[in-house]
């Protein structure tokens, strides 16, 4: 590499790539430009079209063969975390882009206690009651926190997430039941909690938390006619994939009083737009995609990049196994 090599990094809206990683191996042999914004469309091609690396914070932006095909230069790709579903591998494969990522970090843990954080939320009214306290005020008259105690969790995806939040429930005193698309008696009893069909989950569940990686038979799994068959009191929790649930579904289905409450960290388009029914819907409980955000996390993944750089631009790139596609 005679000329200096172009690296940008996309995506860091934490702004945390520089702040939890030592940089200076390679600000000394690459010229380095960090996006902490959202690009889309035109901005995005003009910010990386000549860029020799890349590396994408998560999986914000989707890597497409269309989009691929647009960056000639490109001779090397890494992302963060251990899968990305967003990236067309064969497209990268079939350029011969080699592509390397962080591996696995604490984001797991992360997830739970956010998933935690936001039934917990919902359940004690948390928003409201600390907007009131803030305004000068004590008390609302309006609906009443309820205890967990005794009532049913329903988890939609028992891997490890799913399980770690299965603990915590059942710490709670809550009752723990699963399903999955390949969900058996066995694996579920394993996990301390018992097997039932989505409908018995959805009808019966107090607490309904959503922990799939999406694949075709489940994009959209919760829609429309399963928000409807949700209790009126229940909490829908999504610190997954937005693609779980129907979206342009979920306001109707608050509107309609079931479910009772949504507790949801991911979206379809990210940031949130402005004005949409869900940003000032009484009914919704909404955080800004920060489950896996964490310090711990962060410093993982700027390292890693930092890495996973200079191993190519020492000629040796760290090409790690991808996990197959969900």
């Amino acid at each position: 590499m005679s000329a200096r090599p172009k690296i940008v990094v996309l995506d860091d809206y934490e702004q945390s790539m520089r702040r939890e990683a030592d940089w200076t191996a390679v600000d000394r042999l690459a010229d380095v430009t960090v996006l902490t914004e959202r690009l889309r469309g035109d901005a995005l091609l003009a910010a990386i079209a000549d860029a020799d690396a890349i590396a994408l914070v998560r999986d914000r932006t989707p890597f497409k063969a269309e989009l691929l095909a647009k960056l000639p230069r490109l001779r090397y790709f890494v992302f963060t975390g251990a899968r990305n579903t967003q990236m067309d591998a064969a497209a990268f494969a079939a350029r011969g882009i080699p592509v390397s990522n962080t591996g696995k970090d604490p984001g797991k843990d992360g997830t739970t206690e956010h998933t935690w954080a936001l039934i917990l939320a919902a359940a004690r009214r948390m928003e409201s009651q600390m907007a009131l306290v803030r305004a000068g005020q004590w008390r609302d008259g309006g609906e009443l926190p309820v205890i967990l105690k005794g009532e049913r969790l329903g988890l939609v995806g028992f891997g490890e997430i799913g399980q770690r939040v299965a603990r915590v429930g059942e710490a709670f005193g809550m009752e723990i039941v699963t399903w999955s698309p390949h969900m058996t008696p066995e694996r579920a009893a394993a996990g301390g909690a018992k097997a039932v069909d989505l409908g018995e989950l959805l009808a019966t569940c107090k607490v309904v938390s959503l922990h799939l990686v999406p694949a075709e038979a489940t994009r959209k799994l919760i829609d429309a006619p399963r928000l409807a068959a949700m209790r009126p009191d229940a909490i829908l929790v999504n610190t997954s994939r937005s693609a779980l649930i129907d979206m342009a579904a979920l306001p109707k289905a608050l509107d309609a009083g079931r479910p009772g409450t949504a507790a949801i960290d991911v979206y379809d388009e990210e940031p949130l737009p402005p004005g949409h029914a869900l940003a000032s819907h009484p009914r919704a409980v909404l955080t800004p995609h920060t489950g896996f955000v964490a310090k711990q996390v962060y410093r993982k993944f700027a390292g890693g990049v930092v890495e996973c750089l200079e191993a190519w631009l020492a000629g040796k790139p760290l090409v790690r196994e991808l996990p197959p596609p969900a």
